[in-house]
């Protein structure tokens, strides 16, 4: 098998057309599966701010760092930025309600739902399956999106559950292999 025989031709597309990539782009990457996060901080008002986020990494193990990635459009990351920390809560199945909830502008996210304040001021969604407290180490813009590096100070893995995942433009959960 040549490199040929792995890139279809039928449809080509030009990688250079911005418009005409988009969507066959963003169609490839649905393919992928992902986690599916909410950063949560104290702005500096006190007010807590969130957002729900599909691209999560770990970085490193030593130091611990993890990144996330948000639109250089959204109205969150600057508060968010402005903290100099931020808590990652890893969502769980059942609470796409919360990620659909936290993926919206203009609206009070955090209506209704019940949280915590973790030891650096940020919310910890009830329910999650997985809180990482961190420190932003780094941030940089990347092409129309931002990459936000934290150094974690603090987490917390209660009782495993199945978590909440993103693939094909839907949120789903896993299940076993049989």
């Amino acid at each position: 098998m040549t490199t040929d025989d792995l890139v279809d031709t039928r449809h080509p597309i030009d990688a250079t057309d911005a418009v005409g990539i988009a969507g066959s782009f963003r169609e490839a990457l649905s393919h992928f599966c992902s986690g599916v996060v909410v950063i949560t901080a104290e702005d500096a008002d006190g007010e807590p701010t969130g957002m729900t986020v599909g691209s999560f990494t770990s970085i490193s193990l030593d130091p611990p760092l993890v990144g996330f990635f948000a639109g250089s459009s959204s109205t969150t990351l600057p508060r968010v930025l402005a903290t100099g920390r931020f808590s990652v809560n890893v969502l769980a199945e059942g609470q796409d309600l919360l990620a659909r909830s936290f993926a919206r502008s203009g609206t009070d996210k955090f209506a209704g739902v019940s949280w915590t304040r973790s030891a650096n001021g940020a919310p910890r969604l009830d329910g999650a399956h997985a809180w990482i407290d961190c420190d932003i180490d780094d941030h940089r813009v990347i092409g129309d999106h931002e990459l936000v590096v934290g150094r974690v100070s603090a987490l917390i893995v209660p009782a495993p559950t199945d978590p909440l995942v993103f693939h094909r433009s839907m949120f789903r959960t896993l299940g076993p292999l049989s």
